[in-house]
């Protein structure tokens, strides 16, 4: 399990994001709404403006206040680094 910090000390496992965007569309609003009825939705924005909506495997929606772009950036690293590990091995 490779956890990525998504901001303010929180951590996602990144095998289990299917995917990153951005909250300013509105059919990622009513996704938010009926995750957050349906018991979850996990605001790991700590308050702050949320940024990206992280969309996991098991229906979780995350809400973290980094931008898409840097969560992006801090997966690839992991799958970059899960793949020169393999290759050593």
């Amino acid at each position: 399990m490779k956890l990525v910090n998504i901001g303010y000390g929180n951590m996602v496992n990144s095998q289990k994001v299917v995917s990153v965007v951005s909250p300013d569309a509105a059919p990622i609003k009513r996704l938010i709404q009926d995750t957050r009825d349906a018991g979850k939705l996990i605001d790991a924005s700590c308050g702050k403006k949320t940024r990206s909506v992280i969309i996991a495997e098991s229906g979780h929606i995350i809400l973290s206040a980094l931008m898409p772009e840097t969560i992006q950036s801090r997966l690839s690293e992991e799958s970059e680094n899960d793949r020169g590990e393999e290759d050593n091995e």
